[in-house]
């Protein structure tokens, strides 16, 4: 019997493309050595992020012919709202497009000019939502150690309780799993740490819960005293220390487009809901057609599903050791959604403002058509006028594993690409930024290759 085995069967497939090595070169060139700009036909192996780009089951694509468009109380929002109900408690729900969305209109409800918002860490979206309300968003991760702790998506309790202190802090948000810290989990016991701490200041304790189920489960494997209980058991209690959450369901919703905000409070739904109006749709359905609803209510439904969380965290535990094996430093314990490669280590000689992620994600791609994500200093790094960028705090290559999309032929594909890049890494050379944004400019910058 295999180590592990996909727990479904393929009943369609999509033919995928093999660009020869001139038509990487031109691709990415055209894009201006930026992946997020290289189109999909010019991609053999797409694992830059595992958001939108699930594969759907049986039962969500017969839940799509029963999608209710009616614009207002439509019986799909009422199916996905009882079963967001029962799983997080909150009564209160808010269908959106995705998570940006929510956690735009959620922060922006909640804070002000000068106030701070304080995270294990504020991914890339959530960061740009507190800075457009004007507020300051200060990411308090637990320190990395070696031996790798259990539970490295954790906040650090001591670093919060001292800036709790701080009278402008409106919220503390909870990540799970911690997607900048490489994918790692946040156990129960440091959730009903904050929720102590939070209760002690007054302060609002919000969740990102995009990815809810697979920390669910990562807390079922590593924290002894739960290991009895079930994923969607150890999610209730997790949403149960929590005052709401918001989460992009173009992940644990295994679906490809919509989100959701939960909350406790009528009076803040009732001013997100104002918001949802003016810019998402009506509450019933917030920017989302009925089928997608349908979609999503039976994709939180299959996602706590023990046997296809296990093969989803023995897959990423697998894919992890062929990474190893092709000479690439894996971020230690893999997670569930992504194996995280850090690519300081491999590159030591690219310095952070010549952007070493970038370096290793573009080669890759050269390599063998993989597209995967740099989540170092072109992404969650600060540009200065006139001086080097402000580094960030790892230079990480996210391996974003799809759900339900590849096979381990694939990934044994992505791990051959993976020895021949690490083979020549002394050979690399960074990148330098040619244009960019104000916010969230890893989307659209453009780079040049430094000789």
């Amino acid at each position: 019997m295999p180590a592990f085995m996909e727990p479904f069967r393929i009943k369609a497939v999509e033919p995928i493309p093999f660009p020869t090595a001139g038509q990487r070169r031109t691709a990415l060139a055209a894009a201006g050595y930026n992946l997020f700009r290289v189109p999909s036909r010019a991609i053999t192996i797409d694992l830059l992020t595992d958001s939108g780009t699930n594969a759907m089951s049986a039962a969500q694509w017969a839940a799509l012919i029963s999608g209710d468009e009616s614009y207002a109380g439509a019986t799909s929002f009422e199916n996905f709202q009882t079963v967001v109900r029962d799983l997080t408690g909150y009564d209160e729900v808010l269908p959106v497009h995705q998570g940006r969305a929510a956690e735009r209109i959620v922060l922006g409800n909640l804070l002000g000019p000068g106030e701070v918002s304080i995270s294990n860490t504020h991914f890339d979206t959530t960061r740009a939502a507190v800075e457009a309300a004007g507020a300051t968003a200060l990411d308090l991760p637990v320190e990395q150690t070696s031996p790798p702790s259990s539970f490295g998506g954790n906040i650090d309790l001591a670093r919060l309780a001292e800036r709790l202190n701080d009278d402008r802090v409106r919220c503390v948000v909870l990540t799970i799993t911690n997607n900048a810290a490489g994918g790692q989990p946040v156990s129960i016991a440091n959730v009903t740490s904050v929720r102590r701490l939070c209760d002690q200041y007054g302060v609002l304790l919000l969740l990102d819960a995009a990815r809810f189920a697979e920390n669910a489960y990562l807390i079922s494997e590593r924290e002894p005293e739960y290991a009895q209980r079930t994923p969607r058991e150890i999610a209730q209690l997790v949403f149960a220390q929590a005052d709401g959450c918001w989460a992009s369901l173009k992940k644990d919703g295994i679906a490809n487009i919509g989100g959701m905000i939960a909350l406790r409070d009528p009076e803040l739904a009732r001013r997100c809901r104002e918001q949802l109006i003016a810019f998402e749709g009506f509450p019933t359905y917030g920017g989302l057609a009925g089928r997608d609803l349908d979609a999503l209510a039976q994709g939180l439904l299959e996602v706590t599903e023990p046997a296809y969380l296990e093969y989803r965290a023995r897959s990423a535990r697998w894919f992890g050791e062929q990474l190893e094996d092709a000479g690439l430093p894996v971020v230690q314990p893999t997670g569930c959604h992504a194996v995280y490669v850090d690519a300081a280590r491999l590159l030591p000689h690219i310095e952070p403002h010549r952007l070493p992620a970038t370096a290793l994600a573009n080669e890759l791609y050269l390599a063998g058509a993989v597209r995967v994500s740099d989540l170092g200093t072109l992404v969650f790094g600060r540009a200065v006028p006139g001086k080097e960028d402000v580094a960030a705090p790892r230079e990480l290559v996210r391996f974003a594993l799809p759900r339900r999309v590849y096979t381990k032929s694939h990934l044994e594909y992505v791990a051959e690409v993976a020895a021949a890049v690490a083979a020549k890494a002394t050979q690399l050379n960074g990148y330098r930024i040619t244009e960019q944004s104000a916010s969230l400019r890893h989307f659209t910058a453009e780079l040049m290759p430094l000789e």
